[in-house]
């Protein structure tokens, strides 16, 4: 299967503008921009023929030039990195299978990424995947106490007996009777947003308009549902460390001691 990544990256961010060119410390104190960092964890990837940053901005596009890898340049009206995948998609040839892997996690696991790839492979249906990862019940308890004080912690998920999303949402699902946290594990599932599409699938989701629930949720793959197109979920090993993305600066020193601790020049 010829897989490709792809990094969306935006300069104009919300929350965090000029986040892609943020400088990041390892392991060994030097510092490289955050989009240089999400191209390494991208190549540590196994069965990936190539790398690739998608921008609308010369600025991340001229970052790309130290970081060895290629820039596909993208219009600005792409909502989201979905969108932004399809645009630049169509600029790739004889490609059977997109890995939207975001610019901002930089510490995905690459066995959650090799995990979408060996599910698509063996799953010739499936034309989006993406993973999912059981919270300990103490990680679900700080997310409702996230939830009750107005604050969003995290994307869940729940799916059917095939393993197909039934819905995501920012807030806590399923409901949580007496007792589902008494176990070490708890029953909820994790979304990590990293998605592996079928070029298909990408042209779909550009032809089709945004739906209420995507914008409710402010969750892109819910287009995909809303549209009829099915997502296999893959459930990934819970790692020993948190999933900490670059959102907002005060993430900095999070992450920085967390690539340190991983040995992350």
């Amino acid at each position: 299967m010829n897989a490709v990544i792809l990094i969306p990256a935006r300069y104009g961010s919300s929350r965090y503008p000029g986040k892609p060119l943020v400088t990041l410390k390892g392991s060994s104190g030097v510092a490289k921009p955050l989009i240089q960092r999400s191209v390494e964890a991208a190549r540590r990837v196994a069965g990936i023929s190539g790398v690739f940053v998608t921008t609308d901005d010369e600025r991340i596009a001229d970052a790309c030039t130290p970081a060895r890898v290629g820039a596909i340049m993208t219009s600005s009206y792409c909502r989201n990195g979905t969108e932004r995948c399809a645009e630049a998609a169509r600029q790739l040839h004889d490609v059977d299978l997109v890995i939207n892997f975001q610019g901002d996690a930089l510490l995905t696991p690459p066995t959650f990424v090799e995990a979408l790839i060996a599910c698509m492979e063996q799953d010739k249906g499936a034309l989006v995947a993406t993973p999912a990862l059981r919270l300990r019940s103490d990680e679900v308890r700080a997310l409702q106490a996230e939830e009750a004080a107005g604050r969003v912690g995290g994307t869940t998920v729940v799916t059917d007996g095939n393993g197909r999303a039934l819905y995501f949402s920012k807030r806590l699902i399923p409901h949580l009777p007496s007792g589902s946290l008494d176990s070490e594990m708890s029953p909820v599932r994790l979304h990590v947003g990293v998605y592996g599409y079928r070029p298909a699938a990408l042209e779909l989701y550009a032809a089709t308009p945004p739906s209420e629930l995507e914008q409710l949720e402010g969750l892109e793959q819910l287009r995909f549902l809303d549209a009829g197109v099915p997502i296999a979920v893959v459930d990934v090993e819970t790692p020993a460390f948190a999933l900490r993305e670059l959102n907002n600066p005060e993430d900095v020193d999070p992450i920085e001691q967390a690539l340190a601790a991983a040995g992350l020049e």
